[in-house]
């Protein structure tokens, strides 16, 4: 992976944030308010800046990531509300476009399945409006063997070299499978170490996987069909889009070989299952903000959340809102990950 670092314009500001503060009739409003700070930010359109600051700019090595976000204008103000304006802070933007990796911006939708899909995930209902307030990058692919190889010296997939007689041949560029949770979010741990030190990712950022709202949010693409395509239980265009039953062959496929989704992503449907973050759980209907899942196993058959399908999945039960789980210490020969990029706080 690569990341184009341009350092910009910079700008500290001190921001009052000002709010009126009811109070009784015989008191009259008062004002109260916080002073924060923030980076002006000069660039290009559409361009993703990683948002970094340190207490000591002398120091090259002291820089974290606070954010990521995309010029909507030539000219942005970004503040940081995450705490008052204490101390010294100096801040910086610095573009970035990590290969292969998306960037998803902030955004609300409807998570979940709908009541005019012809074929109605329960475990997905009932729908919920998910805000999500920070943007993301998100895998393009779902990680492959050699990926996973390169970071931990070891590729445990079923799908490579002779298995029970068949032989399934060595493309390193098919996903990863038979990885549990627990490799998976080990992964993640290794691949931020390899690429923090080879100074791939900005400065305090991280790896991890995707929660089920950003893998939705990301899977969706401000879709709210059945399917990230459009309403399609029969499947007269899934294998456009997806390694699944009637074109699978009871194997994973190298990635990125069917059509993305609007974002850019690929096999977000199909090929395998794809781990996310949470634990699995029902969800809680209303609205939501940022959510993360349970805080632990709310049943002993409760694991971790798998979203998508896989190569082996009828085509009725693809689709975007589809959900499963797993124990996070098991694999499975069509479970799979793609990771997501954040900053590490």
């Amino acid at each position: 992976m690569k990341s184009t670092r341009l350092p910009l314009l910079l700008k500290t500001l001190g921001l009052l944030v000002v709010a009126i503060i009811p109070a009784s009739a015989q008191t009259p409003p008062v004002l109260a308010g916080e002073l924060y700070l923030g980076v002006s930010i000069t660039g290009t359109v559409g361009t993703v800046y990683a948002i970094q600051s340190t207490t000591d700019i002398t120091q090259s090595t002291g820089w974290t990531c606070l954010a990521f976000v995309q010029l909507q204008a030539t000219n942005c103000l970004w503040t940081d509300t995450t705490s008052a304006a204490t101390g010294r802070r100096f801040y910086r933007a610095v573009a970035t476009a990590p290969t292969n990796l998306v960037f998803i911006p902030p955004g609300i939708f409807r998570m979940g399945s709908s009541t005019n899909e012809v074929v109605r995930n329960r475990e997905a209902e009932p729908q919920t409006t998910v805000t999500l307030t920070k943007g993301f990058f998100i895998g393009k692919y779902e990680v492959t063997q050699g990926e996973y190889q390169g970071a931990t010296g070891v590729n445990p997939s079923y799908f490579n070299g002779v298995r029970s007689g068949t032989d399934y041949g060595t493309d390193l560029n098919r996903p990863v499978d038979n990885v549990s949770w627990v490799d998976a979010t080990n992964y993640c741990a290794k691949r931020t170490e390899l690429e923090s030190v080879a100074g791939l990712i900005p400065p305090g950022s991280k790896y991890r996987l995707p929660t089920e709202a950003e893998w939705e949010y990301g899977c969706r693409a401000l879709t709210s069909t059945q399917l990230h395509f459009g309403d399609d239980s029969g499947g007269t265009n899934l294998s456009n889009y997806a390694w699944y039953d009637a074109n699978g062959a009871q194997t994973t496929h190298p990635v990125g070989q069917k059509l993305p989704n609007a974002w850019g992503l690929y096999d977000v449907l199909g090929n395998v299952y794809e781990l996310c973050q949470d634990w699995y759980g029902p969800y809680p209907g209303g609205s939501v903000t940022n959510p993360q899942g349970p805080a632990s196993a709310l049943a002993p058959s409760y694991g971790r959340a798998l979203r998508g399908s896989g190569f082996a999945t009828f085509a009725w039960a693809v689709g975007s809102a589809w959900r499963s789980n797993i124990n996070p210490t098991l694999g499975a020969s069509d479970n799979g990950f793609r990771v997501v990029l954040t900053p590490s706080q």
